[in-house]
């Protein structure tokens, strides 16, 4: 029974991945078609686009009232993308140079909004309804930041798409989010009952196999931006995907119902994202260039982390 479950989850991790590259792809040739300049690309569209995975799975989740599945995907999400996400693309270039100020600015901002709702569960043990409001403001007025600061940047995306080839990214759009709201249904049916065939709690199912899952598309991203030569487009995604995640994800998860979680793995994991968070930050902020050695020390980290967490689910009664 375990076995088919677990082969089932990976099942619906994989529809749920191919959703996302979809999406992720139409709303690209998208941006080119309408000239929108990379720097909205990266860090708007491709920031919303590869967390809709984790907004899908937080809906269902919040519906099928398991709400620790969907704080541990948050979490273990922000943690892989701050971690290897973006340390394997820094290996692949050798290097990634940042080249806009506001790139750094960004970072700052990441780790106030990535700290709101620990802040929030740490005052009342929960994300309460209230507190989902409170952080879907907060990533409006992020995004309305941005908005105005995209103005500043005339640089597009070098492509040439044909108006034939923009209504196929459309109807490819269509067919991603069908994908999406699919198959977060059964990620989370085959994650709950995972929990209980492991004996584990939830938000440990969603720390670890659902996080890697879903991040994913922000790892296959990163790596095609860099190849392509898009260096900061990969910075600007993780920062505003960690950001999306830590306000728009649980804020309209909390809204459908309020989020808890076991507090012993959730006050762990929460003090290593905001580590990774620190880290990552102190990197970009210390000069033009995420440099290799950085990259390794990214990648380094994680591995860190899934040692940590493991060697503590002993102490999970």
């Amino acid at each position: 029974m375990i076995l088919l479950n677990l082969l089932l989850f990976i099942a619906a991790i994989s529809v749920l991945v191919i959703g996302g590259a979809m999406i992720i792809k139409s709303l690209s040739k998208i941006a080119a078609f309408l000239h929108i300049s990379e720097y909205a690309v990266g860090f708007i569209i491709l920031a919303f686009a590869t967390s809709l995975p984790e907004l899908f799975v937080g809906i269902s989740s919040a519906i099928n009232k398991t709400p620790a599945i969907v704080l541990g995907d948050v979490i273990g999400a922000n943690i892989a993308d701050l971690t290897y996400v973006i340390g394997i693309p820094i290996l692949l270039a050798r290097g990634i140079k940042i080249h806009s100020k506001k790139t750094k600015k960004d970072s700052l901002w990441m780790i106030a909004l990535a700290a709101l709702p620990l802040m929030l569960m740490a005052i009342g043990n929960q994300i309460s309804r209230t507190d989902g409001i409170i952080l879907i403001c907060a990533f409006l007025l992020y995004v309305r930041k941005l908005i105005k600061e995209s103005r500043q940047f005339s640089k597009e995306i070098g492509n040439n798409i044909s108006r034939k080839a923009m209504v196929a990214s459309v109807f490819l759009f269509m067919i991603g989010l069908v994908l999406l709201y699919k198959s977060s249904d059964y990620v989370v049916k085959y994650a709950s009952l995972l929990a209980i065939d492991f004996s584990v709690p939830p938000i440990l199912i969603g720390l670890f196999m659902v996080a890697i899952g879903t991040s994913l598309p922000e790892l296959v991203s990163g790596i095609s931006a860099v190849l392509k030569g898009h260096d900061e487009m990969s910075v600007g995604n993780i920062i505003g995907t960690v950001i999306a995640n830590s306000t728009a994800i649980l804020g309209v998860s909390a809204l459908i119902f309020p989020i808890t979680a076991n507090i012993f793995v959730f006050t762990a994991s929460a003090s290593f994202m905001i580590l990774a968070t620190i880290l990552f930050t102190a990197f970009v902020e210390k000069g033009n260039r995420l440099s290799w050695f950085d990259g390794v020390s990214l990648v380094l980290m994680y591995i860190f982390f899934l040692i940590v967490e493991f060697y503590l689910r002993g102490f999970i009664k």
